[in-house]
């Protein structure tokens, strides 16, 4: 949305005033790959979008704060003084847990605000919406207060809010990137050190295609969790052999098979399996796309889907006939689910020149397969967190 358009909704929303409104961008994310990573301490591969959630804000002369969004209609208006006492249920848990947050970090809000969201990400889509939620509003208030925007620990502080406000277990893979991504690069990011660097995303004829399945995720009410348990078992199997093993992502696939009959079930083996490849995936990947090597790269994102589907099982049928049939149209290089799965989006790297059959026949036959009409995304690659200034 462009900032005049943003101005306009907020004025007519909570009127004029001689306070100065400023108005603050973060983006969604895609995983180019790396599913399931960021939580057991490998390597990931994301990308901000060029879409997101949009933050107008402007001070109040009182310690209320008003929560408002142009997508969903519930709205609120909360003393400051008795913020967090009890929990809404509602989307403005995320913006408020991090109001909470900041004042656990002597951030303390030094009076009240009105805030209007608008996001372009649709909610349980696995695009990070509510990630895009926690920064835009953490940079945005640092920002009005005058303190230090550090994009890292803007990440760090939603990470908690999720976790522990809000209550998903998610890893910090989503709010990196959101805080920290940049415009035609991925980000090669080491989830348990937060070491990372930006890796140039060069596709020349090659578009990305987010392909929506319309089926919604819950997370909270998902097998996230258990699947983090189930990671978590493995480990202590494996850590039988190796004490000092912190976390799956640390082990070589050829240890791994070689103590393949330590585990009791061939379930916790698969999703060990599925970690330990997928860790490898990522590496192999950026080595493709620095030898600009597309191809590789697909092949990749179709070996990474299968497994998430097999091995880790967080895939549906949804997603799986999304990738079916975005492998059928020629052209298109890799297609594999991305976020957390259990429905949500899958990212597929097409020629420029099969973008308009992909989305007429891969959008009818996803159709007639499920009863379901997805939605596209044709888009580029965009920059984290920041505020809007002149025309953008």
């Amino acid at each position: 949305m462009k900032k005049q358009e943003m101005e306009q909704l907020f004025i007519s929303k909570y009127g004029e005033s001689a306070e100065p409104l400023r108005i603050f961008n973060a983006p969604g994310r895609v995983n180019l790959i790396g599913e399931h990573i960021d939580y057991n301490g490998g390597y990931v591969f994301p990308a901000a979008l060029e879409f997101g959630t949009t933050l107008a804000l402007r001070k109040r002369a009182d310690r209320k704060v008003s929560f408002a969004s142009m997508n969903l209609p519930y709205a609120a208006e909360l003393d400051l003084d008795q913020l967090g006492k009890e929990k809404s249920g509602e989307w403005i848990d995320y913006p408020v847990g991090i109001i909470l947050e900041l004042e656990k970090l002597g951030a303390r809000l030094s009076g009240g605000y009105d805030l209007l969201f608008q996001g372009e990400i649709p909610n349980g889509s696995g695009l990070s919406s509510s990630a895009s939620l926690e920064v835009v509003t953490a940079y945005a208030l640092l920002s009005m207060e005058g303190k230090e925007t550090d994009t890292v620990e803007i990440a760090r502080l939603s990470q908690r809010v999720e976790n522990g406000y809000v209550g998903v277990n998610s890893g910090i893979m989503d709010q990196f990137a959101v805080a920290n991504g940049a415009k035609d690069h991925a980000i090669l990011l080491m989830c348990d050190t937060l070491e990372y660097k930006l890796v140039p995303f060069r596709t020349g004829a090659y578009k990305l295609i987010i392909s929506n399945t319309k089926k919604r995720r819950g997370l909270v009410d998902s097998k996230y969790n258990e699947r983090r348990s189930q990671c978590d078992a493995a480990l202590e199997i494996l850590r039988k052999r190796e004490p000092g093993l912190e976390y799956l992502a640390h082990l070589q696939p050829e240890q791994l098979n070689e103590w393949r009959g330590d585990f009791p079930d061939e379930v916790l083996f698969n999703r060990a399996k599925h970690v330990v490849e997928e860790n490898a995936r990522v590496l192999k990947s950026v080595d493709a796309l620095t030898a600009n090597d597309l191809k590789a790269f697909g092949e990749l994102m179709n070996a990474s889907h299968d497994s998430l589907r097999d091995l880790y099982e967080v895939s549906c049928l949804e997603l799986d006939v999304m990738v079916e049939e975005a492998r059928k149209i020629e052209g298109t290089l890799g297609a594999r689910m991305t976020g957390a799965g259990f429905g949500g989006c899958t990212v597929s790297l097409v020629h420029e020149d099969a973008v308009d059959r992909f989305l007429a026949e891969v959008g009818k036959a996803y159709l007639e397969r499920t009863g379901i009409e997805g939605e596209f995304y044709v888009c580029g690659v965009g920059d984290g967190v920041h505020e809007m200034k002149g025309e953008n």
